[in-house]
């Protein structure tokens, strides 16, 4: 199969936020789009914009072989599209919902059963920004039918191909949001502790916005992080696990006098702590790693 040189025909399946910016994108590019929400109002602005609102899952997924899904996870799929599993055969769906990759590999195997195609993807970017630059969305799944469909994809953000395994997709996305919901748990907690001592978030906010901006100017060079976490080696020539470690408990111990709830600042803190009893007391931060990966739990039991 080749790629689409010609606006082809979207079905989209979930009209959220995600779902309608989503349309809107296909819409301005010339795409005939195609759309069922269970609540049938929220389709009212993308049908002003040249939309055709479906009567019903089975009627919209027929109108398209691309069919795009934008539900809250994958059991929404089962419940909108159980009972129009004949209308499944011969479309290809790019399920672009959040589970876990066990979750989207069992769905891979249902869409096949029905005789359908799949695709996993894992949208990296908010609504607003979806089809502007710097917007991308990962996929993996059968790489001729990511190719046959790669332009109205495009569309939505750059496509970044992974691989044939469906769960390679759901993975990074789950990994990526791993990294933003852990930093923004962390804002709020530091600004609650700014806050303990009279610091108006109005004041501290801006700061600590600064602070995560500047992390990659920290590490300096995310390609030689990247291959010394793969080679297991953590040479501590600036920052140590015991010197990091003392200041992790320093937060845990002042976030405690503050009142403040203690989940985040124990976690942080626990794990310095087992990467010190694993020996990695003079070895860089990142030696943390060994305890994340289960590679030290044994030694370094709490």
């Amino acid at each position: 199969m080749t790629a689409q040189t010609t606006p082809t025909p979207v079905t989209i399946l979930g009209l959220g936020p995600m779902g309608q910016a989503m349309g809107q994108a296909l819409l301005a590019a010339g795409h005939p789009v195609t759309v069922w929400n269970r609540t049938a109002s929220r389709a009212q602005t993308l049908v002003t914009a040249g939309a055709n609102l479906a009567p019903d899952p089975g009627s919209a997924v027929g109108s398209s072989e691309l069919v795009i899904l934008s539900l809250t996870d994958y059991q929404a799929m089962y419940d909108i599209l159980g009972g129009h599993t004949d209308a499944l055969r011969g479309r290809l769906l790019v399920n672009l919902s959040s589970d876990t990759p066990a979750r989207t590999r069992d769905a891979a195997d249902w869409a096949r059963t029905h005789g359908a195609r799949f695709l996993t993807g894992g949208v990296m970017t908010p609504p607003p920004t979806i089809g502007t630059e710097g917007a991308y969305v990962y996929y993996s799944g059968p790489h001729p039918d990511f190719e046959a469909h790669s332009a109205a994809l495009a569309v939505i953000g750059e496509p970044r191909y992974l691989g044939e395994d469906p769960g390679l997709a759901q993975l990074l996305y789950q990994a990526q949001l791993d990294v933003f919901l852990t930093a923004l748990a962390g804002l709020l907690h530091a600004t609650a502790l700014a806050g303990s001592g009279g610091v108006s978030a109005t004041e501290f906010v801006p700061q600590a916005l600064e602070t995560l901006a500047g992390i990659p100017a920290m590490i300096e060079d995310g390609d030689a992080l990247g291959a010394a976490l793969d080679a297991r080696s953590h040479p501590g020539e600036l920052s140590t696990t015991t010197m990091m470690g003392a200041t992790a408990d320093h937060i845990a111990a002042t976030s405690a006098a503050a009142g403040l709830d203690l989940g985040l600042p124990d976690a942080v803190a626990s794990l310095y702590r087992r990467a010190i009893r694993a020996g990695h007391g003079a070895d860089n931060w990142t030696s943390l790693i060994e305890v994340i990966r289960g590679a030290e739990l044994s030694a370094a039991a709490p």
